[in-house]
Parts: C-alpha cells; structure tokens; sequence
C-alpha cells in the first residue's frame, strides 16, 4: 500500500493486462492505470495518444501519469473517440524540413505546465457542468509529455487532417478501442448493486434501448479506431461484458463493414487462462475459467487497400 502512495507500483486487474502485451501509439483510452501499464511497457521509444469523451475521466489519468512520471511520451485528448482524427506525432517529425524559425511562432506549443492562461482557466470553467464532449467539439488537449510530439508544433500542425491514403501509411501502428460496456462481466462493477440494489439490475445493465446504443456506440469507436490505422497495424477491440451483443456481434458486423479488415491470432492468449470466444480467433476470460474478472478480446489487422 504504501508502494503505491508513493508512486512506486500501480495496481490494474489481472483480466485487463491481456490487452496491453504490446507497443501501443494510439489508444482510445478509460482506465488511467491500463494506461500507465501500456506507458512503461512502451519504454523509450514511440509515443501514446490517449483519448477519452469524458473530461473527470482523463484528468483522473492525468494525475496517474503525473504521480507515477509515466507522461513523458503520452498526449491526452478529451474527445469523442467515434469522430476523433488527429494524427500520430510521428508524421510531423517525418515530415519536417527545417526546425528553424519555432521561436518566433507565437501559437508554437511549449512545454507542458499545469498553469494555464487567464482565458483557459475561463474555458475551463465553463465546461464543468458539461463533463462529456460531443461529437461537434474539436479535440481539446489536457496533457503532453516532452517527448511525445507535441512540443514544437503549431496548433495547426498538431489538428491537420488525413486522406485515407495518407493515413494508410501514416496512421497508428497500433490502436486500442477499450469501448464504454454495460459492465456486466466485472465482478468489482456488479458488486456496486448491494449498495444500488438488485432491483435496479434491469434498468441498469439490460435495459433495451440502452444495450442497442451501445451497440451503435461500440461499432462506431471500433470503425474510427480501424480508419486511424495505418496498413500493417494492429487494432485491439475489448469490452468488460459478457454479452454476444457487444462483443462478437460487434466483430461479425464490423468485420462485414471493412473489407481490409482482418481477425488475427492473439499469439500470447496460448499462455492466457482463458477460453476461445464464439468467432474463431477471439478470446474471453471469466471468473469460473480465468479466476478474474470478465473480459473479451479481438485483434484485427488492416490489410492493403
């Protein structure tokens, strides 16, 4: 306990270091300590670019990468993950010529400092009842490290948009849609209904109309996620419920959507105790199988357009 006052160890469900065995560049993102865990799995070397429509949410991993100075290589944006686009940073580094002339840009970003300006503070302020972006909200930007990419660009460098094309080659090498669920699978989730009350179970996780647009919802994060892509790339797809409704109806039907979309092997899931999903190549852990928490998992690839 103590360790992790300090900031010395975090703590993350055994269930969801499944979805982090891997280098990530860009992960729409919810659990600041997932995301702390895919940081110093990442090392010295690329970036990761979290993203998150809700703003007490990001902040929360804000302060996970402050306490545990796992920020250096990571950006954070407040955004809606189904129409979100900004770019990796490392396209602006391929693409600059010259590094001449930055200090005389006045809208250049400079190193990140939890001091704001006057008018920030004011914007801020003004978005504390509205805790949740909507889709018509252009990104904002809460957090980045030195080294993630940020510092030097202009604002209109860091928001530039993409063809297809260019993201094909562009895109992030690997993407983490970790998409908003009922919940239903996560035993430290279900266990909140004694203090709610079980009698609120229906319209909590199985009401209709709720479960249909998360479906919507889940099926929109995953198609943007595979658009900033690049060709080659990985994509992890993972929910914590137990339902065929999110999970593998949300694959059959993404999967029929992109043609250049393609299920792969989860190599590492030999040594996982978990067991296949009902579409072949996808996996799923719960308690009676895996001793965890539930959790389903898929991997796609995009393929040559």
């Amino acid at each position: 306990m103590q360790a992790s006052k300090i900031g010395m160890v975090t703590g993350v469900l055994l269930s969801s270091c499944s979805c982090s065995n891997c280098w990530l560049q860009g992960i729409p993102r919810r659990k600041g300590a997932k995301l702390c865990m895919i940081l110093d799995l990442l090392g010295d070397s690329g970036s990761v670019t979290g993203v998150d429509v809700a703003r007490h949410r990001l902040a929360a991993c804000r302060t996970m990468l402050q306490k545990y100075t796992l920020g250096d290589r990571c950006r954070l944006f407040v955004a809606d993950g189904t129409t979100f686009s900004v770019i990796p940073c490392g396209f602006h580094s391929y693409h600059k010529s010259c590094e001449s002339g930055f200090e005389e840009r006045g809208d250049v970003f400079k190193e990140w400092t939890s001091r704001r300006p006057w008018k920030e503070r004011k914007r801020a302020k003004k978005s504390v009842t509205t805790q949740f972006v909507s889709r018509s909200q252009p990104p904002e930007l809460i957090y980045y490290g030195q080294h993630s990419g940020v510092v030097g660009l202009t604002k209109g460098e860091l928001y530039r948009t993409l063809s297809d094309n260019e993201i094909a080659n562009h895109g992030y090498d690997k993407v983490l849609v970790d998409a908003e669920c009922t919940h239903d699978g996560s035993v430290k989730h279900i266990q909140k209904f004694e203090h709610w009350g079980w009698g609120t179970l229906q319209h909590r996780l199985l009401d209709a109309e709720r479960t249909d647009n998360l479906h919507v919802l889940q099926l929109n994060l995953l198609n943007n996620g595979f658009r900033l892509l690049k060709v080659g790339g990985s994509l992890i797809y993972s929910t914590c419920s137990l339902t065929v409704a999110q999970n593998e109806d949300v694959v059959e039907q993404f999967l029929k959507e992109n043609g250049t979309a393609e299920l792969m092997e989860i190599d590492a899931a030999r040594n996982w105790p978990c067991k296949g999903g009902l579409i072949q190549k996808t996996c799923r852990f719960d308690a009676l199988t895996s001793q965890t928490s539930g959790l389903f998992v898929a991997k796609f690839t995009k393929l040559v357009i």
